[in-house]
């Protein structure tokens, strides 16, 4: 069994910068892991709807509308989508509005011609309703990429309604560098799909960052700032602070190497290109990022939770600088998939190695 990690501090360029290293680290105590719902597949994404109810995407294809007791049914008129590897039904974000508007976003891969890209639509869930109706496709990444790898996909709407999303390179790693492209960038956009990026000279007009390689989670902090969480190559493994018009650098500079062992790009640091706030090498293979914000545990607010699929525990980031100082690894926390702070004050998470959904709350 894989030894858990620790962080320890890598001053570089007058930059503190967290890194995660195999040694001892505490769990977290005084709390309960407790089945909300099962029988998933590969479940991939929550959020959570007025009244206690739940949205559960499963990455091949379906959308769960998730009772408080656990009992779930599908909601049908998802828009057409590409199951292939990485690829399918991907996140899922109640509207801030939706007690007026009903609305939902989704992402997903979609066929483009004899590739696929990521895209987003919106769509409107009735009272009720088993069927999402007025679905609306709002974006879709520049086509041109083939493969089954690296789609990103987390939605984060903004408190002025703006939509941030993430997207993978596709496995297309000088693609990232390409501002013509959207591979390997954040996107901004407002809901009816009308671009509102950084504005970088020859840049697509909803390219908001750019130079990520695969992020897969994605949050706001307390103070409205947009957080990812991507996947590195062997080891590198990110958590980055997004700025407007920042390059993130892959596959120019990062931490880790090529799974061939090989060096990456022109090694850890280059002008102009941002350094993470934290990198674990090894990979942890991070997904869903949250910032827990609820009343349950007031010693966990203001700190993140990233999952971890590959180690199959949730890592609680803190400090500055950041750095993991505790873990919560039992038998549920099997490839951690997405975690949420639930509206109830719990921290809520989606195993896909159970293929079930939990909550947790102090014991």
């Amino acid at each position: 069994m894989p030894k858990p990690f620790t962080p320890v501090l890598n001053l570089c360029r007058g930059v503190a910068i967290a890194v995660a290293a195999l040694a001892a680290l505490p769990a977290l105590a005084q709390y309960r892991v407790t089945l909300v719902a099962e029988g998933f597949f590969v479940p991939w994404a929550l959020d959570f709807l007025p009244g206690g109810a739940m949205l559960v995407t499963d990455r091949e294809g379906t959308l769960w509308q998730v009772a408080q007791d656990g009992s779930k049914h599908a909601i049908q008129g998802l828009p057409e989508m590409a199951i292939e590897g990485q690829g399918g039904l991907l996140d899922v974000a109640v509207a801030r509005d939706f007690a007026t508007t009903r609305r939902i976003y989704l992402s997903y891969a979609k066929s483009q011609g004899r590739g696929s890209g990521t895209a987003l639509a919106r769509a409107v869930l009735p009272q009720g309703a088993t069927r999402l109706t007025q679905v609306q496709e709002i974006f879709q990444i520049s086509p041109g990429s083939r493969g089954g790898r690296h789609f990103g996909g987390r939605i984060v709407e903004t408190p002025d309604g703006a939509l941030f999303l993430t997207i993978g390179e596709r496995a297309d790693r000088p693609s990232a560098q390409d501002l013509t492209r959207h591979n390997g960038s954040v996107i901004r956009i407002h809901p009816d799909g009308t671009p509102v990026g950084a504005g970088l000279p020859g840049a697509l007009p909803e390219i908001w960052s750019y130079g990520h390689r695969n992020p897969q989670g994605a949050a706001l902090d307390s103070q409205g700032r947009l957080w990812v969480s991507e996947h590195g190559a062997r080891g590198g493994d990110e958590v980055n602070l997004i700025k407007r018009g920042a390059n993130y650098g892959w596959p120019v500079i990062a931490y880790g190497r090529h799974y061939s062992g090989l060096r990456i790009g022109e090694g850890t640091h280059k002008e102009g290109m941002e350094q993470p706030e934290l990198y674990w090498d090894p990979s942890i293979a991070p997904s869903g990022l949250t910032f827990y914000d609820g009343a349950l545990f007031p010693d966990w607010r203001g700190d993140a939770f990233v999952g971890s699929l590959k180690f199959d525990y949730i890592a609680r980031l803190s400090g500055q600088p950041l750095q993991e100082v505790a873990q919560i690894k039992t038998p549920e926390t099997l490839r951690v998939r997405d975690v949420q702070t639930g509206p109830d004050g719990a921290l809520w998470f989606l195993s896909e190695g159970q293929g079930a959904l939990y909550r947790i709350v102090p014991d």
